[in-house]
């Protein structure tokens, strides 16, 4: 099958007379006299009144963004953003020192935050070099993930400040 470039027309049997506006790998967005903007699957039956023979990229931009952040996932110490639980937001972290001599410490708690998730991020990329790894036995790949979810486990005190439970750091489970 011949996917018609952006300009051809076309004749709906429900939305009548369109002409393709885009094209992507799975529909035609066609803007119909009538209707105005819809968009229809590429094997959905329409009669052809002028085909327009461009070249067509069938894949969306949408597509293209999905694959390139899942091999920046795969391949990079690059992770999704995690956002802060919306009551932390642009509030302000205090550290007091017990001498009243000494001045108060004071950051954007979304400073700090991106600093824990900086943390989190580079411990899973380690975590991840562990196990590829080819050099390590499987008993001292075993050793370090033990102090990998120890790690991970001193820093649930943290897991306030996630938005969302799935970003939150998981240490060793008793059962």
């Amino acid at each position: 099958m011949k996917l018609l470039g952006i300009g051809s027309r076309i004749e709906h049997s429900e939305f009548g007379l369109g002409v393709v506006t885009n094209v992507t790998s799975k529909h035609y967005w066609v803007t119909f006299i009538k209707n105005g903007l819809e968009t229809i699957d590429i094997d959905s039956e329409f009669k052809i009144i002028e085909a327009v023979e461009d070249e067509v990229d069938t894949i969306s931009f949408y597509d293209v963004e999905k694959s390139l952040k899942n091999l920046l996932q795969k391949w990079s110490d690059i992770t999704e953003i995690s956002p802060i639980a919306d009551r932390w937001k642009k509030g302000t972290l205090i550290m007091r020192p017990a001498d009243s001599n000494l001045a108060d410490k004071e950051i954007p708690i979304d400073t700090f935050f991106h600093k824990i998730v900086m943390v989190r991020d580079k411990i899973r990329v380690m975590e991840q070099k562990i196990n590829s790894s080819k050099t390590l036995e499987d008993q001292d790949k075993i050793d370090l993930q033990q102090y990998i979810t120890r790690i991970y486990g001193s820093l649930t005190t943290f897991n306030v400040l996630f938005k969302v439970k799935s970003d939150q750091f998981v240490g060793s489970r008793t059962k």
